[in-house]
């Protein structure tokens, strides 16, 4: 590890008490770990770097990644902190209800294999703002999308960030305002090295490693919990809902959702934002453009589809896994939302606080939690960054006329723009409810992005007034709905503890304005005034469908 950045780490981490139990013994392991992922995926990014002489190589990765290695990318932008830790933590306090998280996260994937993977490879080129401009006027839907796009992985940046600033800091004790800003800083750093130097192809292997070393995590701890209970699921749930205190209702639905009307209403939100969100997510969607065919698009979304799926039934067994061995209580106290409940289980699976084993499989989940969050928010940087070269720079301030060199200069400096801007907002957010935080990325993009994507591929009438009444109508309704809601104001678990000025009675915007995306895409394109080219609809078409004159 690099001098500057273990005086930095290990600076920070004396700033406060440990709050990770046995963690400040062994902190020097744990420390050592993430030193030996930041070196060696830093060494990849510079190899990449090397390699990447045009703007394919840096916004798609020259397209010479294989359906297999895109899926294990795309697993690896995908399973966030938020699944890992998140989804693990929301189980061993919730139970069934917390498990649902894990069925809505994988559903989402039919949805963006059958209705948007194929078709947005064959249309565009590197961004959403593509495909859309392909039928419509360029520069006003390409602004949009670009806004859009921006937007939402901002805010998913800014939910990265703030987890960073939290689990690692519980990883290596920190609790002092001062020791989580440094952490926060140096992720941002990391992530605008990543982006900068390596483009796709260095931001596409660090998802790779990622994706590698977090099932092969997952499948250490699930296994060893599996062989305490003799491989019997049973046992493992029988315990894991004696052990929550409360009983046979830790397997039934209620917990948390469930015990009135409008917490019903509100899972329903989730549950939609959630299943329509990936399909629209950028970070998400760019990875399409970086395999050579729509095949390999094809083959890659199975592939992530198989590795996701186990890995969400793995996170099963570390919740119910956590319930059973933890103390409620101690998963509490250590984080509120349940957050540290997979690192707090593979310290108890390892033997214990204090053990060796224990902080050997502490300090390696550990290491997994920081690969996890550098390699998601790399992915979500690069494709602000590229959308807002390509759709924004190149098409609309320079109206085409720019030249490679000059595009992919753009998208590097906006690179260390939005990465400044991740960390400020993320120094700031560093306390803030990080669950509030991903659900409204997932609401942006399924209310702004998905609708006008569907619409434009599908809808022979689809105009230019509609594209853009549905993403800014999508992007606004969304946004000021979450801002009055109780996810930021009125609750002790809200993102400002002390305000009260919610009138939006859900946590999720998804259920109203998911619709309202799609309704002001139609409602904007029967008043529009304009008609649609059914001769570029009729070659989109072709195009989604069969590949024929895609780049």
């Amino acid at each position: 590890m690099s001098a500057p950045l273990y005086v930095a780490v290990a600076g920070a981490a004396t700033a406060g008490t440990t709050t990770a139990a046995g963690a400040s013994e062994h902190r020097p392991l744990i420390i050592t770990l993430f030193g030996l992922f930041v070196v060696a995926t830093l060494a990849i990014t510079i190899w990449a770097g090397r390699q990447t002489k045009d703007a394919a190589d840096f916004y798609a990765g020259g397209r010479q990644f294989t359906g297999f290695q895109n899926g294990l990318a795309i697993s690896g932008d995908y399973m966030s902190a938020a699944s890992f830790l998140g989804i693990a933590g929301a189980i061993a306090l919730f139970g069934y209800d917390g498990f649902l998280y894990s069925i809505g996260f994988l559903v989402a994937w039919l949805v963006a294999l059958l209705l948007v993977a194929e078709p947005l490879r064959n249309s565009g080129r590197y961004t959403m703002g593509d495909v859309l401009a392909y039928r419509m006027r360029q520069r006003p839907v390409r602004t949009a999308a670009g806004t859009s796009t921006i937007v939402v992985s901002i805010f998913y940046l800014l939910a990265q960030m703030a987890g960073a600033g939290v689990l690692v800091s519980l990883l290596l004790g920190i609790t002092s305002d001062l020791g989580k800003v440094v952490i926060v800083s140096l992720v941002g750093v990391l992530m605008i090295l990543y982006v900068t130097i390596g483009g796709m192809k260095g931001t596409t292997w660090v998802q790779m490693i990622k994706a590698v070393l977090l099932i092969a995590g997952t499948l250490l701890i699930t296994f060893l919990v599996l062989l305490k209970f003799n491989f019997n699921v049973s046992d493992l749930l029988g315990q894991a809902a004696d052990n929550s205190g409360q009983g046979v209702k830790f397997l039934e639905p209620g917990l948390k959702y469930g015990k009135d009307s409008l917490s019903k209403l509100d899972f329903l939100s989730l549950g939609l934002a959630l299943v329509l969100g990936t399909a629209g997510l950028p970070h998400i969607l760019i990875r399409f453009y970086t395999v050579p065919t729509a095949k390999a698009a094809r083959k890659s979304v199975n592939w992530a589809i198989g590795i996701i799926g186990a890995f969400y039934l793995m996170t099963i067994v570390l919740g119910f896994g956590a319930a059973a061995l933890l103390k409620r209580a101690d998963i509490i106290a250590s984080n509120k939302a349940g957050t540290t409940a997979a690192p707090l289980l593979a310290q108890e699976i390892g033997g214990g606080s204090g053990s060796t084993g224990g902080a050997v499989l502490l300090a390696v989940i550990s290491a997994v939690a920081f690969a996890t969050i550098l390699a998601v928010v790399a992915g979500l940087t690069l494709a602000s960054s590229s959308s807002f070269a390509h759709d924004i720079y190149v098409n609309v301030i320079r109206k085409g006329k720019a030249t490679e060199k000059e595009e992919v200069r753009a998208a590097r400096w906006s690179t260390v723009v939005i990465g400044a801007v991740a960390i400020g907002l993320g120094a700031l957010a560093r306390d803030l409810n990080v669950a509030g935080l991903v659900a409204l990325a997932f609401a942006v993009a399924a209310s702004a992005n998905l609708p006008t994507i569907l619409y434009s591929l599908f809808w022979k009438r689809f105009t230019t007034q509609g594209a853009l009444w549905s993403i800014y109508g999508g992007l606004v309704s969304s946004v000021v709905l979450v801002l009055f809601s109780p996810v930021v104001s009125g609750k002790p678990t809200s993102m400002f503890k002390g305000a009260d000025f919610y009138w939006f009675p859900l946590e999720n915007p998804g259920i109203i304005s998911i619709p309202l995306g799609f309704l002001l895409g139609w409602l904007g394109t029967v008043l529009s005034k304009e008609k649609a080219d059914p001769q570029k609809f009729a070659e989109l078409e072709v195009r989604s469908l069969t590949g024929t004159g895609a780049h």
